[in-house]
């Protein structure tokens, strides 16, 4: 077995993949072509960029993040379907068995 194909037997094994032999070439190929990409990103050259956590800039903000009153108990009750002792009642999710 050749070392790419070692390459690829590694990273199922990691991955915790069965592959038949069959496979084990046709991964390789695509894991040639993945990290032949990985080497063409490295070798952008990144000085002076300032990290960003958005590749693109942010519209969606319409105002500050400010704390504001909430609706209290009676709100939270007002549409609630089935209520008792101040508190929305559901039904049983619990299986006691």
């Amino acid at each position: 077995m050749s070392d790419a194909c070692l390459d690829v037997k590694y990273v199922a094994d990691l991955a915790r993949l069965e592959l038949s032999h069959e496979e084990i070439p046709h991964f390789q190929s695509q894991l040639d072509k993945v990290l032949t990409h990985i080497e063409q990103i490295l070798s952008i050259d990144v000085d002076g960029v300032e990290p960003t956590s958005y590749p693109t800039p942010v519209y969606d903000r319409v105002r500050q993040d400010e704390a504001q009153e909430g609706f209290g108990q009676e709100g939270a009750l007002k549409n609630a379907p089935d209520q008792t002792m101040g508190q929305i009642r559901v039904p049983k999710v619990v299986d006691a068995s």
